[in-house]
């Protein structure tokens, strides 16, 4: 039997300020009188979303900003209501999904843990038994008796982490938290995650921007879009479709930008019309595929003749991180050509850069005493992808594959 059922789950909500009352009333009135009333559209935050989790299973929720997860979060949790459809939750729940939901400031640290102790359903003597256990982890020790107010957001976190996870929920609810605090108390984060999902067995519902988390503590990825679900299974392939859908975004939004942010000069006599990649068939293509052979070509026109032509194509991240430059010093010597349009390429073997967005930048030199007339950073962005799961994409392990052998002695 599934210990949590969403079936046709849709949340509304008007965008826009709150009215008045004397708006909500004038409203009302034209509404009895038959007139048409001017509102805001509503917003489905979610809309019609229906699955379902087994006890046990450790779900991630990943999507963009926007694409309600909180707001799914907040249903199960039952912080908010459905406008339609239903949530059924067969446990109890430990949410902890906002940094210090429900503490009150002025109270300290020792009377917000029974006070949130309380509303998770735990007794007094409950609360007495795992006091000492939850303040200890949180390392509040010197501050449990200070009023929260005076803590800072990652005390606040390390706190409600703490009793969120010390108390006996079937159902543990985390949205974003897990990077909050330094680096050790992260680890104990990890710990303590891994021994509610491996040893105790817990259900988890996690929602995080880190996809390493989820990949590594799930055993299965939501992915959501819009407030829909738009794909649901095993986690490697579903955070790397998440990488795709978020490159793709991310190289549709920055081709109008580069173009106002990047540096750029020319002297007049060059106009860029097109920068193309190809495949290894000669086929333009606007992905590359990572360790593949890829053709650069940069077309042209030039109002003045071309002496010693010298070009410069290059690689840097949408950030403007410049990665590599090839330069064809000495390879057009001593020639000349005439005004016209003309093809650049490069040919390069076995595209090093690992998966993620990219862009190109072109310069131009020319004369016998070597002069710039053109020089634009930002003049294409692309995306590389990879067929290989082992490999997570997205810029997440750097951006050159290191081709080195590994090698495992025993010293003993």
């Amino acid at each position: 039997m599934p210990i949590i059922e969403v079936d046709h789950l849709t949340k509304e909500y008007r965008l826009g300020a709150m009215q008045g009352l004397k708006q909500t009333l004038l409203n009302t009135a034209a509404r009895l009188s038959g007139r048409q009333v001017s509102e805001r559209p509503l917003f489905k935050a979610l809309d019609d979303v229906c699955f379902s989790i087994e006890p046990g299973e450790v779900v991630g929720i990943i999507g963009h900003n926007g694409a309600g997860k909180s707001s799914l979060l907040k249903m199960l949790a039952k912080i908010s209501t459905p406008t339609h459809g239903s949530v059924k939750v067969n446990g109890r729940i430990a949410p902890l999904i906002e940094v210090g939901a429900g503490f009150i400031p002025d109270f300290t640290g020792r009377e917000n843990v029974y006070l949130n102790g309380s509303i998770m359903g735990l007794s007094r003597k409950e609360i007495d038994v795992k006091f000492d256990e939850i303040v200890a982890f949180a390392e509040m020790g010197e501050f449990i008796d200070t009023p929260v107010k005076r803590y800072s957001s990652g005390m606040q976190v390390k706190l409600a982490f703490s009793v969120a996870t010390s108390i006996d929920a079937d159902i543990l609810i985390v949205d974003e938290v897990l990077a909050v605090g330094d680096l050790a108390f992260q680890r104990k984060c990890f710990d303590r995650m891994e021994d509610l999902i491996k040893r105790q067995g817990k259900t988890v519902l996690l929602v995080s921007h880190n996809i390493r988390q989820v990949e590594r503590l799930c055993s299965r990825v939501i992915l959501f879009d819009k407030g829909r679900i738009l794909a649901d299974g095993e986690p490697s392939p579903i955070c790397d479709h998440f990488y795709e859908q978020n490159d793709e975004k991310v190289r549709k939004d920055t081709a109008a930008k580069l173009s106002a942010s990047s540096k750029g000069e020319s002297s007049g006599d060059v106009e860029l019309l097109s920068v193309t990649f190809m495949d290894a068939e000669g086929t333009p293509i606007e992905r590359v595929e990572f360790n593949s052979d890829v053709t650069l070509c940069a077309t042209f026109r030039v109002g003045e003749r071309l002496v010693n032509p010298i070009f410069g194509l290059g690689i840097h991240t949408v950030d403007f991180l410049y990665l590599s430059t090839e330069i064809s010093e000495n390879i057009f010597e001593n020639r000349t050509y005439e005004p016209g349009e003309y093809v650049v390429s490069l040919h390069i073997r076995n595209f090093p850069f690992l998966p993620g967005v990219y862009s190109v930048r072109l310069g131009i030199n020319t004369g016998e005493l070597t002069k710039n007339i053109f020089y634009q950073e930002g003049v294409c962005n692309f995306q590389v992808t990879t067929a290989n799961r082992y490999r997570t994409q997205s810029m997440q392990e750097g951006f050159v594959e290191m081709k080195g052998e590994w090698q495992l002695k025993s010293l003993a």
